[in-house]
């Protein structure tokens, strides 16, 4: 049907933008009305949209996000320390240690071994950072104190009492074995407590690493072991060293980030048996090749901040560096302890790293309270912790 002319007359004109003033929406709230109808909400209050809220159709065009922080993602690759060190410099270190040590018939031997580490953790960097040893010879020469008023003392007068004192072989062979026994316990002690003072003394960008570990429980496991070796005739051996690396390991903290092994003894109980069985034959270079696969065993199974270690280290390696350190020391009289101390530190970073993504970001500083007393009594056990 054709539009009546008298209806056109009636209709309005139509608003710029084909908007017709008929057209109903919501009213214009007056300026500041936004903001005080949202404080006037209470916090935690949710807010429903109304149901008469007109909806925008499905083909509205969305509003672009905004930009985000970027958040650092966790570095990938193989990672090596590496050792900056020279052994010209050591040598000058070492030199002057020795002419202080002997000026002080052996009071300066404490702050010589500090001199030593601070030099060897100073020149050993990864990621491009330095490591830094923060130990003092005056805790030193405390834990020295220490171990020595509280065991050596007590071991020396119950070996020598008796006999001097002229006593039974009764009461000679008692002492011994009380002495013994001080020694089995106070082992575990001294490993425990050297590793976590020598950790705590540790950092890598500010952060300290630590030993969190009850020394109760690892002497357990100390003693525990050395009744089952001789029981189960030496086949205890392999579970017996990797329940002792878990136990540290696991205990073992950089900051805030815990490391972490999973490792079984029975998997090392191949390598062990064979390395005994070949001892005699090959004039005991067969040891090389098990210690050798159980560093490589240690690093496959030890992981910190997502990433897991790995070992390339062989026992024609391990032989020859341990063989050549050897000999050089006895010809040279000592003299080339510098280079062959600088050596080591290399190949062992070398042998050694860390792959997969490494998470650093998040870890934290969580520094520890310990003493010096471990350390001391390792000097006496002159106990194998895997640090210098």
């Amino acid at each position: 049907m054709a539009d009546d002319p008298s209806l056109n007359k009636m209709r309005p004109a139509a608003q710029p933008g084909g908007v017709s003033p008929f057209a109903r929406g919501p009213a214009p709230r007056p300026s500041g009305a936004a903001d005080a109808h949202a404080s006037a909400i209470p916090p935690g209050a949710t807010v429903r949209p109304s149901p008469f809220a007109s909806r925008a159709p499905s083909h509205a065009p969305q509003a672009a996000p905004g930009p985000t922080a970027p958040t650092a993602a966790p570095t990938t690759g193989s990672r090596h320390v590496m050792f900056r060190g020279s052994g010209a410099s050591l040598f000058g270190i070492h030199v002057v240690n020795a002419l202080l040590i002997l000026a002080t018939l052996g009071v300066y031997y404490f702050w010589a071994k500090v001199r030593v580490r601070n030099y060897l953790w100073s020149e050993s960097e990864f990621e491009g950072d330095r490591f830094a040893y923060h130990g003092t010879g005056r805790e030193l020469i405390i834990g020295f104190a220490k171990a020595a008023l509280f065991f050596f003392l007590p071991a020396t007068l119950l070996n020598m009492l008796p006999e001097l004192l002229g006593a039974s072989a009764v009461v000679i062979v008692a002492t011994r074995t009380l002495v013994s026994i001080l020694a089995a316990v106070f082992i575990p002690l001294a490993i425990v407590g050297a590793r976590r003072y020598r950790l705590s003394r540790t950092s890598w960008r500010g952060i300290r690493f630590s030993l969190r570990a009850s020394t109760g429980e690892f002497a357990k496991l100390w003693i525990r072991g050395w009744l089952l070796i001789p029981l189960t005739l030496g086949l205890y051996y392999p579970s017996f060293i990797v329940n002792q690396h878990r136990f540290l390991t696991n205990h073992s903290w950089f900051g805030s980030e815990r490391f972490s092994f999973d490792g079984r003894g029975r998997d090392l109980l191949p390598a062990w048996f064979g390395a005994v069985l070949l001892f005699v034959p090959t004039l005991g270079l067969s040891w090389f090749w098990f210690a050798a696969r159980r560093q490589r065993y240690y690093a496959e199974h030890t992981r910190v901040a997502g990433a897991r270690f790995r070992s390339t280290v062989t026992a024609p390696k391990l032989a020859w560096l341990t063989i050549s350190t050897w000999v050089g020391l006895i010809c040279t009289v000592g003299l080339a302890w510098p280079w062959l101390t600088v050596r080591r530190m290399r190949r062992t970073f070398e042998w050694l790293s860390l792959d997969g993504p490494l998470a650093l970001d998040s870890i934290t500083q969580q520094a520890q309270q310990v003493n010096a007393t471990g350390e001391g009594l390792a000097g006496f056990f002159d106990a194998d912790l895997g640090f210098t």
